[in-house]
């Protein structure tokens, strides 16, 4: 609950005068405040009590500082805080995040740690660079925009990325961040007549389609290829698909367009073996073009391994630097295909000991065990 009401409690202190720094600093300490207090009784407003605390907070911190003085004179005269009005400031955040002051790799992180919610490990996770790396990216973007007033909205593209990251983030693990993803990227559809918005959209739309599958009943994860195809949500595939139609229609193709027409791709698919491989490689193709991720070759080794043999896969997994994330899963899923079960079942311990969560650590584990066990059968 409280993750829901930081955006608007931000946004409200914004709003009032507060450079950003300090807005999100006097945020947490409400946030800090309401975790101690709150279990022993909600208020009946969170949202304004957040707010008064939280303003609260940063009339001390203001006060506090002679050189601000003029501040405070300023401050001070704004109404007291009451309920807190019910506009959505969301969106209109993600967009005063990506100030242009700021490069986008730091204005999405701050994007994501200020209004996301998300911790530094989630956001060094995402980005591929050690926490402690994050934390100094995330204080380099509070310190060149501590005492700006954000009023200048930033560049679309990075808040489309930061959308795409938070999603991730819940699409893994909290549903409520996934939905909340969407939510923001559907208002941000109605304003922005954008091709790659759209395809953002539809990527969002076709992933979430699956959830519902995605874990069994114990909470272990399933393979896309071992899915319950008929728990997918249709409902969400069929606007999927037709939001990226429209989209490619107007050739003018970006990487979220590409990343949803592999999963569309990979939903219009009646069963795991009907899977357009030789299709996804293209479009693969596509994506490492327009974005020369090695996380993207990455999956295209693996596709080219489903598509022309797991030997070509292997190869084409070589050319990458095996300390990639997921490089040691992928290697072991294409040496079982291969028929090599001893170097997969190897691989699949080691890529467990690197998993990135307790889930993913859990399957890796369970399939070295079944490689063993089959090994130990046929001696």
């Amino acid at each position: 609950m409280l993750r829901s009401l930081t955006p608007h409690t931000l946004a409200v202190l914004v709003r009032r005068g507060a450079d950003f720094a300090s807005a999100e600093d006097a945020v947490q300490d409400a946030l800090v405040e309401a975790v101690r207090v709150w279990p022993g009784g909600q208020p009946r407003d969170p949202q304004g009590w957040l707010v008064t605390v939280a303003w609260r907070r940063f009339l001390d911190a203001t006060r506090a500082e002679g050189a601000r003085r003029r501040r405070e004179e300023r401050v001070d005269r704004e109404p007291p805080p009451g309920p807190a009005p019910g506009a959505d400031d969301t969106l209109r955040l993600y967009f005063l995040c990506a100030h242009p002051s700021l490069s986008p790799s730091s204005a999405v992180a701050l994007t994501l740690r200020a209004v996301g919610g998300l911790t530094t490990r989630q956001i060094a996770r995402a980005y591929l660079v050690p926490e402690a790396t994050m934390a100094q990216r995330i204080s380099r973007a509070k310190r060149t925009v501590s005492g700006l007033r954000l009023d200048r909205p930033g560049d679309p593209g990075t808040v489309l990325r930061t959308l795409y990251l938070v999603f991730n983030e819940g699409y893994s693990g909290d549903v409520d961040l996934a939905a909340e993803a969407i939510r923001l990227t559907r208002q941000l559809a109605a304003a922005f007549d954008h091709p790659e918005v759209a395809g953002l959209l539809a990527l969002m739309l076709l992933h979430h389609a699956r959830r519902a599958s995605r874990t069994g009943p114990d909470g272990a994860l399933v393979p896309l290829a071992e899915q319950d195809r008929g728990r997918w949500d249709t409902a969400a595939i069929a606007e999927g698909v037709a939001v990226l139609q429209r989209a490619l229609a107007r050739d003018r193709l970006g990487e979220f367009q590409a990343q949803a027409a592999i999963a569309a791709l990979h939903a219009d698919a009646p069963a795991a073996e009907e899977t357009d491989w030789v299709q996804i490689v293209e479009w693969y193709d596509e994506l490492e073009r327009l974005t020369g991720s090695p996380v993207v070759r990455l999956n295209r080794a693996v596709a080219v391994g489903e598509a022309d043999g797991p030997r070509a896969g292997l190869a084409a997994l070589g050319a990458l630097d095996p300390d990639l994330p997921r490089h040691t899963a992928a290697a072991a899923y294409l040496h079982e295909r291969a028929g090599d079960l001893p170097a997969a079942a190897r691989l699949y311990a080691e890529a467990a000991r690197r998993a990135a969560t307790v889930p993913e650590r859990d399957h890796l584990t369970r399939q070295a065990a079944r490689l063993n066990t089959a090994l130990g059968q046929a001696r």
